[in-house]
């Protein structure tokens, strides 16, 4: 990570023992509106919180401070939609998404196409995803990155290549390369990353090919959507004491019966609910941790640039450890929450009646 960063990370030491104190007394600055949806409020922040590294609550309902932005163009990767300005994350993500597109590109990818990680403090996202908010989870498009630069233009409008029948759930033989699952296996070798979401017609042309050792296969678990798309997740990391691990995967490679229930009727039954409220349209600050709160109004840096990381062993924001976290306190809000969907709970084996209605979005 470059210099320029010194400074702001500095800084927020002071920040962070002041914001320390503000939200062990209540008095922080932004009054408790139950009333507002967090998702408008963390949606319009532009920028991370100038605080330690931390992340919050769990991957579905949280936030983080301290997060640093990936490059929009590097040697072996690309971002997509910038517009969303969601390419931030906790430094520990950034740093494996940099990892994965060189040792990708040793191995033969061309780079990567980065789609989502986070928004700048997390949070629930204005659309799409309910994971995804607290700096733990990125989406890697399965279409190689082109040979010339793409322009803003071409990464907000071009489409990725789908990789799977929507009729049969099983993957187009004539898209998928060994490329592709050089490179899931690449990803899921990092011990930082725990399981990484793909359309199970994904999964079921691994468990079908891969050869010799398959026990990275564990971690790559079968869901909705991700026909473009792979979903990598990394652990809750050191320093994030309120971040809520996720659920451990099988110990097995995936392939038996939780595999086949993909394959029956019941998952692609049509939604009996259609127009029930998704949790990030209802969600308010009042149902996240309230340590949200101080994350939602600390002060951020002084530009998208200065909390751009660079590179390096360890990032600036993990390495500083003067810098105090944000304070731990009691278990989050849950009220008022519909019942969601878990994308990380473990798939029910054949014939186990669970009405479960499929999600336009993870």
């Amino acid at each position: 990570m470059n210099s320029a960063m010194r400074p702001y990370f500095g800084r927020s030491s002071r920040l962070a023992v002041a914001l320390g104190l503000l939200a062990l007394s209540g008095l922080a600055a932004r009054p408790a509106l139950a009333e507002e949806r967090a998702k408008d409020l963390f949606g319009a922040e532009k920028l991370p919180a100038a605080a330690a590294a931390q992340s919050i609550g769990f991957y579905s309902k949280g936030c983080f401070a301290g997060g640093v932005a990936i490059p929009m163009d590097g040697p072996t990767w690309e971002v997509m939609r910038p517009s969303r300005n969601r390419r931030w994350g906790h430094p520990a993500m950034i740093a494996v998404i940099e990892k994965l597109s060189r040792d990708a590109a040793a191995d033969g990818w061309p780079g990567l196409l980065i789609g989502d990680i986070s928004q700048p403090r997390g949070g629930p996202m204005l659309t799409g995803h309910a994971s995804h908010q607290i700096g733990l989870d990125a989406d890697i498009w399965l279409t190689p990155m082109p040979s010339r630069p793409l322009s803003i233009a071409q990464r907000e409008s071009m489409s990725a290549t789908l990789m799977v029948d929507e009729k049969t759930h099983l993957v187009k033989d004539a898209l998928w390369k060994p490329q592709h699952t050089a490179l899931l296996k690449r990803a899921a070798s990092y011990p930082e990353v725990e399981r990484i979401l793909v359309n199970p017609g994904i999964k079921k042309k691994l468990c079908d090919t891969v050869k010799g050792d398959r026990t990275w296969l564990r971690k790559i678990r079968p869901f909705w959507g991700h026909d473009y798309h792979f979903h990598m997740r990394i652990g809750c990391q050191p320093g994030s004491p309120n971040c809520k691990a996720q659920e451990a995967t099988p110990a097995d490679d995936g392939c038996g019966k939780p595999l086949a229930w993909w394959f029956t009727e019941e998952p692609w039954r049509p939604n009996k609910n259609p127009d029930a409220p998704k949790a990030r349209d209802v969600m308010t600050m009042a149902n996240l941790p309230k340590e949200c709160r101080a994350v939602l109004d600390a002060p951020g840096p002084a530009s998208a640039e200065a909390a751009t990381y660079r590179g390096g062993a360890i990032p600036v924001a993990v390495a500083e450890p003067d810098v105090p976290s944000l304070p731990a306190t009691a278990a989050s809000g849950t009220a008022g929450l519909p019942g969601t969907l878990n994308a990380f709970t473990s798939t029910p084996e054949v014939g186990v009646p669970v009405p479960r209605p499929r999600p336009p979005a993870h």
